[in-house]
């Protein structure tokens, strides 16, 4: 982020800037600035990222590691790429968890009078099923000291309700999903230590709705392994309401969720060889998979599409990259990391020389910048560049969060690079039924694919 600058005295810093600088700079300025426009007229004008994530999301769907869908999708991936004429595509195997949700779930509220209340739930991702129908008590925690405190009597056969919402205050809100989502993460292990049967966990989102939200959840090998399900927002509030005026009432929980042995995958990689440092890697990837309940448009279906863009504009526009540029389409990003993991395993092994690895993976909403983890000099390298994002409203540079799948190549790279949109409607949908390609906006979903191309350009033209 540029502190205590607007758009235009960024803008206008940077052209007096130009204009005292040396000749050859200002020369050097003004060609980037032409490439980027190149690269912004033909993802506006002949972008294909739209179309792919039509392909992707309304011919397979939803992708969960270990399904159909999910080999669907790495044969899909392969073949668009295939027609992208890159230098090389190929795929690298990685073997991932198989987690199934079975029939859909069920639960209702039972009133110690009157008839049940349905609940809109779903199992949280790796959990056990209930094994048939589990009724049981509620308890209802705020905080993890109030869990602790609690006697284990008072929690002993019965459900524990995590039913902390996300901060609506904070105005980043994957800032606000992180700070809240230890209830589903933990929430089973802390519940069954306390002799719990199940827990059940608010949905991790800021909208008030009846889509209740699944995402990954652990076990701990020492801890009684009890089932985990998600409560819409509107249901949490509900159950909550109906507690205080009811402590004795029930929950009664139906899952058939449960786990599959491993299934061999893949991770889907294409690439254009740098014409001066082949041997130096940009990386650039989304996770290929998704969760089971929609059509995985946002998450990540866009950052896939955007990656594979990225090669496409730059061959579109002529700007073969001088440093080798590689799209990766990781598997099991979800729930596990496998191809994440796989692949820095992968280029360790090959003794690979890696730049920069850059990761879309926060939606495909308008975009406002990058978030970059690395030394301090190689922050401000890449924050040299801002000025020339500010025509596109995407200057936005700032130490930040990499992502997931290129996590694993941190002290391997010299820069891992989030891809940062406006992500105020992302939770909304995350992990959700609604997650669906009439979600997405064409432009904000080209704009995006060409931001990424425009650093990744840079990157390749002067390196980090």
């Amino acid at each position: 982020m540029i502190p205590f600058f607007s758009r235009w005295q960024a803008a206008l810093g940077f052209a007096l800037l130009s204009a005292t600088a040396p000749a050859a700079a200002q020369t050097t300025a003004k060609t980037d600035s032409i490439n980027i426009r190149k690269i912004y007229d033909q993802a506006l004008l002949h972008g294909e990222s739209y179309e792919n994530l039509r392909q992707l999301t309304g011919k397979i769907g939803g992708r969960l590691s270990g399904s159909p869908q999910a080999q669907q999708a790495v044969d899909w991936g392969k073949v668009t790429m295939e027609k992208l004429g890159l230098d090389r595509v190929y795929l690298q195997e990685v073997m991932v968890p198989h987690w199934v949700r079975g029939a859909k779930e069920k639960a209702q509220i039972k009133p110690a009078k009157g008839k049940g209340i349905d609940l809109n739930v779903c199992a949280l991702g790796g959990s056990v099923g209930t094994n048939g129908k589990l009724r049981a008590g509620v308890v209802e925690i705020d905080t993890w000291a109030e869990l602790e405190a609690m006697p284990a009597e008072k929690v002993k056969g019965k459900f524990v309700f995590f039913n902390r919402p996300m901060n609506p205050t904070f105005i980043e809100t994957g800032r606000a999903y992180g700070d809240a989502g230890d209830q589903r993460r933990r929430g089973a292990i802390e519940a069954a230590k306390k002799g719990a049967v199940g827990a059940l966990v608010r949905s991790l989102s800021l909208a008030h709705d009846d889509f209740p939200h699944t995402g990954t959840m652990a076990y701990d090998e020492k801890v009684t392994k009890v089932p985990a399900a998600a409560l819409s927002t509107n249901g949490a509030d509900e159950l909550s309401h109906l507690l205080k005026a009811d402590p004795g009432l029930t929950v009664e929980l139906e899952m058939a969720c449960q786990q599959l042995p491993e299934v061999k995958s893949f991770n889907v990689v294409g690439e254009i060889k740098g014409s001066k440092y082949p041997d130096e890697i940009i990386t650039v990837g989304g996770h290929l998979d998704s969760w089971d309940l929609a059509q995985g448009a946002h998450d990540d279906g866009t950052g896939c599409v955007q990656s594979m863009e990225v090669l496409r504009l730059l061959k579109a526009t002529g700007l073969r990259p001088e440093r080798t540029v590689r799209a990766v389409l990781f598997m099991n990003e979800e729930n596990g990391t496998r191809g994440g993991n796989k692949y820095a395993e992968l280029a360790k092994a090959a003794g690979e020389k890696h730049v920069a690895a850059m990761e879309s993976d926060g939606g495909g909403f308008t975009p406002r910048g990058f978030g970059v983890e690395g030394d301090p000099a190689v922050v401000a390298k890449v924050q040299q560049w801002s000025p020339l994002f500010v025509p596109y409203h995407s200057e936005e540079i700032s130490v930040g969060h990499g992502g997931t799948d290129i996590g694993p190549l941190k002290g391997q790279v010299k820069a891992l690079i989030g891809y940062e949109c406006d992500d105020q409607r992302y939770f909304d949908i995350h992990h959700t039924a609604a997650d669906t390609f009439d979600k997405v906006n064409r432009r904000e979903l080209e704009l995006g694919g060409a931001s990424m191309a425009s650093l990744i350009y840079l990157i390749s033209k002067y390196g980090l």
